[in-house]
């Protein structure tokens, strides 16, 4: 089979991803301080892009060295998990952070705990069954004509993903705008009780606004190319259009770990001192809120 260089600009972003993401997976696992609901997420958002980078690396792999039906359609139903997963990772942390504004004073509470693990339970339990399909025999392998953009993936079924995403996207949209209003309030209440000047609640404002456009920038304009394309495309169209719409899906990933891990100031803590040989697991934290991740 001749290599594709589009094959290897995806397994060298996966390779990139799964780096990145380990380190999050494994500060957050080996640090007892790091339990806390908002981290838990985190971690579930890092190990979703940490199996979508490995999946890349294992499609490649077996693709161009081990070529086998049943191989790639284990392949792709980790892809469609860990991605699926990724996806609803970013929805529960931004639920996370408007509970954790909306119910300021009961966030902390063994309710939020048991609320995480429920979201937990259902991001992956949803994730997997969406993998699980083409495994389970909803592929095109035996009818070529109702593949989608994305083989095996068959058309319903990559339409189904499209959907969900659109779904996820209207929601998130929808939260993120409340979290703004929210924000923009407190900092007007704070600015009005400590008679701050005017200038002042508009820079926390406006940092608050920036910060949300980012999130949900990076996020549309890494996904939306691939959710438009999946609904629209066909199996017929040259393949070139997959790649380049699916590539920047894929740095969606690459770039998680950038927003929601490396910014937190107790992950830097963590990651400066395992970089100066003075890890300690016991380092004293300030309990933050995830609005501020």
């Amino acid at each position: 089979l001749a290599l594709n260089p589009w094959d290897v600009v995806l397994c060298i972003s996966g390779t990139i991803i799964s780096c990145e993401n380990a380190i999050v997976v494994v500060v957050i696992f080996y640090t007892p301080a790091f339990r806390a609901p908002m981290f838990l997420l985190i971690g579930s958002l890092a190990t979703a892009d940490l199996l979508a980078g490995l999946g890349l690396i294992l499609h490649f792999a077996f693709v161009y060295f081990i070529p086998s039906e049943a191989v790639s359609l284990l392949t792709v139903g980790l892809l469609v998990t860990s991605f699926t997963a990724s996806v609803s990772s970013l929805l529960t942390i931004t639920i996370d952070r408007y509970l954790s504004l909306y119910n300021a004073l009961t966030y902390y509470s063994e309710r939020t705990v048991t609320r995480t693990y429920i979201m937990l339970i259902l991001t992956w339990g949803a994730s997997i069954c969406y993998g699980l399909l083409p495994v389970m025999g909803w592929n095109c392998l035996k009818a070529p004509s109702a593949c989608s953009i994305v083989r095996p993936l068959t058309k319903s079924h990559l339409i189904i993903l499209s959907v969900s995403f659109f779904a996820v996207f209207a929601v998130m949209l929808q939260l993120y705008v409340q979290i703004c209003r929210i924000v923009c309030r407190h900092a007007h209440q704070i600015a009005v009780q400590r008679h701050l000047l005017a200038s002042s609640h508009y820079v926390t404002t406006r940092k608050g606004i920036a910060t949300l456009a980012v999130i949900l920038g990076t996020f549309a304009s890494c996904w939306l190319p691939f959710a438009v394309y999946g609904l629209l495309g066909d199996c017929s169209y040259p393949a070139l259009y997959t790649y380049v719409t699916l590539l920047p899906a894929t740095y969606n990933s690459m770039l998680n770990p950038v927003i929601y891990a490396f910014r937190n100031q107790e992950i830097q803590k963590v990651l400066w001192a395992v970089c100066c040989g003075c890890f300690s697991s016991a380092l004293p934290f300030r309990s933050r809120s995830p609005s501020d991740v």
